[in-house]
């Protein structure tokens, strides 16, 4: 892995999202799955794997039967011809995944989501869908984990029949590229008070909503990847019931993500604790600063962006230790 390559792959999400909607304008990646499809599962590790566990909650919120599983479980859902299997990985060779793939195959229909076509884990797939990504040279899940979250809202509205403004992943793509442009150029302004904020002694925490648990995932993946920093992630209705007892002996750091209806109750601990809070994406009550961006009221845009954040302290701190 390489910090200066893993910055250009951040610096270069706007135009791979332009790719990726372009890609979606000429045609449904997903037009060839069977019809009569009754659930579907998800497999996949790390950045993959949260990227389906936010679709998989989305999918069961309109009625499809859905679950985001850990590849490397010994068992799960039973194949059967109306279970769809979702394989995703963005190398395509993650050893975990293309076991799992391995009992389904022949048995139920299987989709490949990959940045490398023609790669282990498209083998026998009854269907393959690139990622667009192009390749991450830093050897870091970035663009691919943003490209997987965008795929598979499509996939969404192809098994759901959404049409209309709320269902153009398009759109939504390059309002996505609009706001991470934005956070791009404006980090001058607040990439260095935000690495400052965030620098202590216990590591960085990070919150979100569990309609958006992959921002707060991915965001923990990247300092851990990159500069080898403690990090982890909680929900934030959770975080009252399992990390609030961090607050009370350490210097916690956390990033937030607004927008759960428990926001309220996690800060109200922080103030008591004098914990320092990041927000991201909105502002709350007493915490000590935030990141605002382009877009960032629509909730599935922040879904698709505000990981930049992190991701962008991370490669900084990263290159620091060169």
């Amino acid at each position: 892995m390489n910090p200066e390559l893993y910055l250009a792959d951040l610096e270069a999400k706007p135009a791979a999202l332009a790719d990726l909607a372009s890609a979606l304008e000429t045609g449904d990646p997903f037009e060839g799955l069977p019809t009569g499809i009754r659930r579907v599962l998800f497999l996949g590790m790390g950045s993959s794997r949260y990227a389906a566990g936010v679709a998989a909650l989305r999918l069961r919120s309109v009625g499809v039967d859905a679950v985001a599983e850990y590849a490397s479980a010994s068992v799960s859902y039973p194949a059967t011809p109306d279970t769809l299997v979702v394989a995703v990985s963005a190398t395509g060779g993650s050893r975990e995944t293309l076991d799992a793939v391995a009992r389904y195959r022949g048995r139920s229909p299987v989709l490949a989501m990959t940045n490398r076509p023609g790669s282990a884990i498209t083998e026998g797939a009854d269907l393959v869908v690139p990622m667009v990504a192009g390749e991450e040279r830093g050897g870091v899940s970035c663009r691919t984990f943003q490209h997987t979250l965008g795929l598979l809202l499509a996939l969404q509205n192809h098994l759901t029949g959404a049409s209309g403004a709320g269902a153009d992943v398009p759109g939504l793509l390059r309002r996505t590229a609009e706001a991470t442009a934005d956070l791009l150029d404006r980090r001058g302004q607040w990439l260095d008070p935000a690495m400052t904020l965030l620098d202590g002694p216990a590591g960085v925490y990070t919150i979100a909503p569990a309609e958006r648990l992959s921002s707060a995932e991915q965001s923990a993946l990247m300092f851990r990847e990159g500069p080898r920093r403690a990090s982890d992630a909680c929900e934030t209705g959770d975080w009252s019931h399992v990390d609030v007892y961090l607050t009370k002996t350490l210097d916690y750091r956390a990033i937030m993500f607004p927008g759960s209806r428990y926001d309220d109750q996690a800060m109200d601990w922080i103030r008591r604790r004098g914990s320092t809070v990041l927000t991201v994406g909105g502002e709350l009550p007493d915490a000590r600063a935030s990141v605002r961006y382009l877009h960032d009221d629509d909730a599935d845009v922040a879904l698709l962006t505000e990981t930049l954040v992190a991701e962008l302290v991370a490669a900084h701190w990263w290159l620091a230790q060169r």
